[in-house]
């Protein structure tokens, strides 16, 4: 058995990776996504590389080992699938799920995450877009040919299909203008580097800029 700690890093490291596209991951980068101080990571970098879950070289970072990143996208895998099962039987919001799954995740069992899995009828996507992994590691869905909305062309349309900023006040603020993943719309008019103005459902929606940019998306067809 693992410790909630040990999961936790595994977790971020892998998360951290598929993100960046790096194979190292440094010290800093797990500090600032676990909110904790830069000494503590390295003493657990060390106890990760010593129980041959991980790479650690001092001024480089960390990379997981095989048997680590069996281990991480397991983890993804329980994360995801409970978010979703929370907002598609319970009907938690977007922004409610992420903090109920990282208390459940370290308490429920492959088998039991599988048993959830084939009750939902094996979801590609959690609530925010994100893939979920099958019990082999793959993932479902492909999500290479995604875009952040600020490289979409004016006069195209397009659908919204995930989220970057994953923090309960962002997601409540595009909740709030009526985006969820799923939502479709055109694009009107961009204007770098400040907005971009959207119809959704008959309406105007206008986004900051850096907002946009949390934002990925598919170009359904262009005019």
């Amino acid at each position: 058995m693992l410790s909630l700690t040990v999961e936790n890093y595994l977790k971020a490291i892998k998360q951290i990776t598929q993100k960046t596209g790096e194979s190292y991951v440094s010290p800093g980068e797990i500090a600032a996504a676990l909110n904790v101080a830069p000494g503590t990571v390295t003493s657990m970098l060390k106890s990760l590389a010593d129980a041959k879950l991980a790479e650690y070289k001092p001024y480089t970072g960390v990379k997981l080992t095989p048997e680590g990143g069996i281990l991480a996208i397991r983890l993804i895998r329980r994360h995801r699938l409970i978010e979703q099962f929370l907002v598609q039987t319970l009907n938690l919001s977007w922004d409610e799920v992420h903090e109920e799954a990282e208390n459940m995740e370290h308490a429920m069992s492959d088998s039991l995450i599988d048993r959830i899995d084939e009750f939902l009828g094996h979801p590609e996507v959690d609530p925010h877009g994100d893939p979920i992994p099958a019990p082999d590691g793959t993932l479902r869905r492909n999500l290479a040919n995604l875009i952040p909305l600020t490289n979409s062309a004016v006069s195209s349309r397009i659908k919204l299909v995930r989220v970057s900023n994953q923090t309960p006040e962002f997601l409540r603020m595009l909740a709030g203008l009526g985006m969820q993943i799923g939502s479709t719309g055109n694009v009107l008019e961009q204007m770098e580097n400040e907005s971009i103005k959207l119809e959704m459902n008959g309406e105007t929606k206008v986004l900051p800029w850096t907002d946009a940019k949390q934002l990925l998306i598919e170009q359904i067809e262009q005019n």
